[in-house]
C-alpha cells in the first residue's frame, strides 16, 4: 500500500487529540478498523495489508490511533483508557465523517472496543469483524498486570514475565510512550457479559488464531450470539493472525454474505 495514498486526520474527542486515517473509495461501503494494544493503524492495517486488501475490494477503509498510541494524544491518566471511553472515540470518528454505518473490525483490545461501541451505539455498526479475541471478551484473558510493570520497568532486562516481554519488546519497536501504554492496560479490559453479548443482533466473524493462548474460544463467543461466525486461523498465534491471507478472505467473504443476508 503506497502510503502516500493515505489522508490523514485529526478530530477532538473530549479533551484527547485522535488521528485517523483514510483509503479506498469514497463511494464504497465503509470499514472502520480498530487496532491492538501496543500497535496503531499503521502496524496492525497497513503493513499487514488489510487497508490495500479492503481498497482493491472497493471498500471506504477507514482507521484510527487508539488514544494512547501512534499519532494520537496519550494520556499518562489509566482513567482515560476505558473502552466505553474508547469507543466514543470511534464512535466520534464515524459522527464527524458523517458516516452513519459502517463493517467494524477491531482486533484484540480494538475487538473489545468493537463490542463496546455496538453496544452503545448500534446505529452505527453495520456488522462487526472481532480478530484475536474470542470467549476471553467475557471471561478474561488472565492476569495483564504484569505487563503493565514490564512496560515500567527501567530496562527489557529487568523483566522476567514471558507475556510481559513480548509486550515490552512489541512497545519499544514501535516506538510507543511506555507510561500511557501501562495506563491503558490497567483500565482497557473491562469484561463484556453474556447478557451484553447476546443483545448484538448485528452480523458478526470471530477469527482466533489455533496457536492463540491469549483470545479464548472464537466458538465459544460465536456460540452466544444471534448471528456469528467463528473462524480458525490456521497455525497462527496472537501476534501472527492479524495479517493471515484465511483472515482476509474470510472477511470479505462475510461483508459479502452480510450484503446478501445471508447471516
Amino acid at each position: 500500500m503506497n502510503l502516500d495514498r493515505l489522508q490523514a486526520g485529526r478530530f477532538t474527542s473530549g479533551d484527547v487529540e485522535i488521528a485517523w486515517y483514510e483509503a479506498g473509495s469514497p463511494d464504497g461501503f465503509p470499514v472502520l478498523l480498530i487496532h491492538g494494544f501496543a500497535s496503531t493503524a499503521h502496524v496492525n492495517w497497513v503493513f499487514p495489508g488489510w487497508v490495500k486488501t479492503l481498497d482493491q475490494a472497493g471498500f471506504r477503509v477507514i482507521a484510527l490511533d487508539n488514544r494512547g498510541h501512534g499519532q494520537s494524544d496519550k494520556p499518562h491518566d489509566a482513567e482515560a483508557y476505558h473502552p466505553e471511553t474508547m469507543a466514543a472515540d470511534a464512535a466520534g470518528l464515524l459522527d464527524s465523517l458523517g458516516i452513519g454505518s459502517a463493517h467494524v473490525m477491531g482486533y484484540s483490545m480494538g475487538a473489545r472496543i468493537s463490542a463496546f461501541l455496538a453496544i452503545a451505539r448500534p446505529d452505527l455498526v453495520h456488522s462487526l469483524v472481532f480478530g484475536g479475541l474470542g470467549l476471553g471478551m467475557i471471561d478474561g484473558v488472565g492476569d495483564w498486570d504484569p505487563i503493565a510493570d514490564a512496560l515500567l520497568a527501567p530496562s527489557i532486562d529487568d523483566v522476567s514475565d514471558e507475556r510481559g516481554r513480548m509486550f515490552r519488546a512489541f512497545a519499544e519497536q514501535t516506538k510507543s510512550d511506555r507510561l500511557a501504554l501501562a495506563a491503558c492496560i490497567r483500565t482497557s479490559r473491562t469484561l463484556v457479559s453474556r447478557e451484553e453479548i447476546a443483545r448484538l443482533t448485528v452480523p458478526t466473524l470471530i477469527g482466533v488464531g489455533s496457536r492463540d493462548d491469549i483470545a479464548g474460544s472464537a466458538e465459544g463467543l460465536a456460540g452466544l450470539m444471534l448471528r456469528a461466525r467463528a473462524l480458525d486461523i490456521p497455525n497462527r498465534d496472537h501476534m501472527l493472525a492479524v495479517g493471515d491471507k484465511v483472515f482476509k478472505a474470510a472477511a470479505l467473504e462475510f461483508f459479502g454474505d452480510v450484503e446478501a443476508g445471508s447471516i
